[in-house]
């Protein structure tokens, strides 16, 4: 039996549905909270939830000496300034929850008011070293439903909330006369129209 060459296209692993989640937590003096996309429900009986973070985030560190953590499940209600909030700043850095008075859950952790259509209280039963990043396997201590909005998933964040980059706009200048493009800034004053024969004056900066 011929064996088939593996093939090794890292792009599959996009076409894995991921959820997105504010992961909050205290370590003792101040309320923090990350973006993630890796939670994962494990085990129904008993309730068992993997919670993975990258070792790099200041978030990792709280919940491994602390050991609790609440996962806010993102809505699609959610805008980008969610994202810009928790998932571009630090914790180490700011005071993600210095501007506002947030809800909390029974384990005294952060709930977002707003955003999210479920959230699930987690006490660390094991950590699982995985080099960059360290797994959490959890138990679920507190769980509420508060809304009906859809999940926001990684794939309709990439393609309705992540703003788009803007095409880079030309720099140059148009011929009023006959429509002539001539790219480049500043325009020569003594540039003559190759088309109509006009000269700078009749060009005006490109919109």
């Amino acid at each position: 039996m011929e064996h088939k060459t593996p093939q090794m296209d890292p792009s599959a692993l996009f076409r894995i549905g991921y959820g997105l989640y504010v992961v909050t937590c205290n370590d003792g003096t101040k309320d923090n909270g990350l973006i993630v996309n890796t939670v994962c429900q494990l085990t129904s009986t008993p309730n068992r939830v993997a919670v993975t973070i990258n070792k790099s985030n200041y978030s990792h560190d709280v919940i491994k000496a602390d050991g609790r953590m609440n996962v806010n499940c993102l809505s699609e209600e959610a805008p980008f300034a969610v994202f810009e909030a928790f998932g571009f700043r630090s914790g180490r850095d700011v005071n993600k929850f210095a501007d506002c008075t947030p809800l909390r859950a029974a384990n005294g952790l952060v709930i977002l008011p707003r955003y999210i259509n479920a959230y699930l209280s987690l006490e660390v039963e094991q950590y699982v070293d995985l080099d960059t990043h360290g797994m959490f396997i959890c138990k679920l201590t507190e769980a509420a439903v508060v809304s009906d909005a859809e999940t926001m998933t990684y794939s309709f964040y990439q393609k309705n909330v992540k703003p788009r980059p803007q095409p880079e706009k030309k720099k140059g200048y148009v011929c009023k006369i006959c429509g002539y493009v001539y790219e480049g800034d500043p325009l020569p004053e003594d540039f003559v129209c190759p088309l109509c024969k006009h000269g700078a004056q009749d060009f005006e900066p490109l919109q």
